[in-house]
């Protein structure tokens, strides 16, 4: 059964599809229309910003808290009841350096802050941090999904590896749109979507 959505879907691979369509041109505009300049960089707003824009034709909670609780595997992700003071310590965390802004990274991932789309719209909000702070993005696409993924599920209990994964693919390109597309794409791969290039689109 498919999450409920604007788009009357009741089939989890069609909404599949037409999510992943329809948020790719939507972090096209992000970019193509230099919206992330004008979004908060490194907080929950600026994240809420990102998820809001991205999803805002396919889910009604687009932008919006979760009210459940979730989890993946074995993890569970932080308590509804916790979420909101988990977001404002997540705020006051700094980005100073490469490896406090790594740690923020995984705070924010715990925290989950979303029913849907959380890893997906983070990536693009480390982005953003990384930009700022360091004059440097992640060239995701240079990062194997497999490797991503266990590093991340790790990185609560230990963020080392997460840390040296990305900054071996760290960037100085970050007005490049081609880094921007590939790494939305390898960003959606690691989600298990990948029908469309954002290119195309």
């Amino acid at each position: 059964m498919a999450l409920e959505n604007k788009l009357g879907i009741n089939d989890a691979l069609e909404l599949a599809r037409e999510e992943e369509r329809l948020t790719k041109k939507r972090a096209l505009e992000l970019y193509d229309k230099k919206l992330l300049d004008s979004f908060e960089v490194g907080t929950f707003a600026g994240l809420k910003d990102i998820h809001g824009y991205l999803f805002q034709d396919v889910y009604y909670f687009a932008g919006k808290i979760r009210k459940v609780n979730i989890a993946k595997g074995n993890f569970r992700f932080a308590p509804v009841l916790y979420l909101e003071e988990a977001l404002r310590n997540i705020d006051k965390m700094p980005q100073d350096t490469y490896e406090h802004i790594i740690e923020k990274y995984v705070e924010m991932n715990v925290a989950h802050p979303f029913r849907e789309g959380n890893g997906r719209s983070t990536r693009i909000w480390l982005d953003a941090i990384m930009k700022k702070e360091l004059g440097k993005v992640v060239d995701w696409s240079k990062i194997d999904k497999e490797d991503y993924l266990l590093a991340m599920e790790r990185s609560p209990v230990r963020n080392k590896e997460i840390m040296l994964l990305l900054k071996e693919a760290l960037t100085n390109q970050i007005d490049d749109r081609q880094v921007y597309l590939k790494g939305i794409d390898a960003s959606y791969r690691y989600e298990g979507y990948s029908t469309f290039q954002t290119n195309d689109l």
